[in-house]
């Protein structure tokens, strides 16, 4: 979907129509910026309105009234962003995102200044992504538009700030990077009857249009290349599993690429054993991580990124059905270790296993990293606010941890001891899918590290934030499309140009 906002920098001045924006402490003090485009009509007006209406500028809370004659502009908005601490502090998709929120289907000049501000470029940029980010909808199948429904089409904002144009070039960047989240978050909302193995495929090839070279593995060449576990959970499904490799090749000619891995399972029944019926409606989402690295791939090619990065992406749908695998199968994976199947809804670790044993000996990355919304335990231990992180390299979760801080798509690290990995023995066969109810997230999460061999890896288990996640200033979708902002800050700080 569109993101439903055009916005343009330009510098600070009087003309013009619409809203007009300003930022105040919450000492309700205007910049000489804002001062100057309101003039001393304004700038009285404000300190009296807020006085009228209680408003102390505390952090991100707004003021909306009539503009004062002599003022080119329809509303006056003060935004409030707090005390000196707070403004020490500002996170500036967060600021963009509430400002865009208070605009919503209106024209709006902003003036990005407040006293004390030292405002930079890419702060700017960083505020435009969130203004975008708060924009995005996803209403393809209404037919009909309720009549107090907050119009979010149309929203025009114009950023004014002395360094207008070099914040228009870092811009540039963001925005590559709203269209990686616009892009896994469609993917995510799009209904299970759409969005089947073959249509999520088409979709991803597509980045073939930004230069990404595109791989699609159909049903014949799974099964001859043996992608036993995966083919496991696919063949309950009358649509026929997919697998994508996409390839950015920005970087040097040669060098090792950073593979990123994604979880695709377009709908989750459970299989035969079944989810219970509350709550089944949101397992079209359970291909969050799939989502996140075909809108990470978005991101890196349309902003040029210098650096060479595999995504590849596991498409199936579990289903429960006469050819179903069942608890009590064994099958064998591509790596040739074999798997004792305890639980069918334990499925997402076997597209797993598969796709990072392919790409590990196929494109021998530098690293891998897979998303997967794995287990419901990490919501019990973490909530939906923050990401579970399972590593075999202290230096590769560092640096996520450091992207998740950076873009408040946080991460905590979690233990993986050999108490997890013989949880996942089976008498039977070299391992088994489940280790029970107890530290469920863990021992999934050493189930894949069986499929790792000496390479550095992560996993992200982004159950509880890549789908149904907690509304906030940057979104108010179902479908999150959280991870395209960490990886792209990954690769920017980590990767990008070494």
């Amino acid at each position: 979907m569109a993101d439903g906002i055009t916005i343009t920098f330009a510098p600070v001045g009087r003309a013009g129509g619409g809203d007009l924006v300003v930022f105040v402490g919450d000492d309700l003090a205007l910049s000489a910026a804002a001062r100057d485009v309101l003039g001393g009509a304004g700038a009285d007006l404000v300190a009296r309105a807020a006085a009228s209406e209680q408003f102390r500028g505390r952090h991100l809370t707004a003021l909306s009234l009539p503009a004062p004659a002599g003022v080119e502009a329809d509303r006056l908005v003060v935004v409030g962003l707090g005390s000196d601490k707070d403004r020490g502090k500002i996170e500036w998709p967060v600021l963009g995102g509430f400002t865009a929120g208070k605009v919503s289907g209106r024209t709006a000049r902003v003036v990005l200044d407040w006293p004390g501000a030292a405002i930079t470029p890419r702060d700017a940029a960083d505020f435009a992504l969130g203004a975008r980010l708060r924009a995005y909808s996803f209403d393809r199948y209404k037919t009909k538009k309720k009549p107090d429904a907050e119009d979010k089409t149309g929203s025009a904002l114009t950023l004014m700030l002395p360094a207008h144009a070099e914040a228009e070039t870092a811009a540039g960047d963001t925005r590559a990077v709203a269209e990686g989240v616009t892009l896994a978050r469609d993917l995510i909302n799009e209904p299970p009857n759409v969005l089947s193995p073959a249509e999520f495929a088409a979709r991803a090839s597509e980045l073939a249009t930004l230069g990404v070279e595109i791989e699609v593995l159909e049903p014949a060449r799974l099964r001859e290349l043996n992608f036993g576990a995966l083919l496991a959970v696919a063949q309950g499904s009358v649509r026929e599993p997919r697998v994508v490799v996409m390839r950015w090749n920005g970087g040097r000619p040669g060098e090792a690429p950073l593979a990123l891995i994604g979880k695709g399972v377009v709908f989750d029944s459970g299989g035969v054993s079944i989810k219970s019926a509350g709550g089944m409606e949101d397992m079209k989402g359970d291909m969050g991580g799939a989502a996140a690295v075909v809108g990470t791939l978005h991101a890196l090619a349309a902003r040029k990124a210098k650096v060479n990065v595999v995504g590849a992406i596991g498409i199936v749908e579990n289903m429960p059905d006469g050819a179903s695998y069942r608890p009590s199968d064994i099958v064998t994976s591509m790596s040739g270790q074999t798997i004792e199947v305890i639980n069918t809804d334990a499925e997402g670790r076997l597209v797993l296993a598969d796709v990072i044993w392919h790409v590990q000996q196929t494109e021998k990355p530098k690293a891998i990293i897979d998303l997967a919304t794995l287990t419901g335990a990490i919501i019990v231990a973490l909530g939906q606010d923050i990401a579970g992180l399972f590593s075999n390299d202290d230096e590769l979760a560092a640096k996520i941890t450091a992207a998740g801080e950076a873009t408040a798509e946080k991460v905590w690290r979690m233990p993986l001891i050999p108490a997890y990995d013989k949880a996942i023995d089976s008498k039977f066969a070299d391992m088994k899918n489940t280790g029970g109810r107890h530290g469920g997230a863990a021992t999934a999460a050493a189930f894949i590290k069986r499929y790792v061999n000496d390479t550095p890896w992560a996993h992200l288990d982004i159950a509880g934030v890549g789908m149904s996640s907690t509304p906030n200033e940057i979104n108010r979708s179902w479908g999150a499309g959280w991870g395209v902002r960490l990886l792209d800050r990954l690769v920017r700080d980590n990767y990008e140009g070494r």
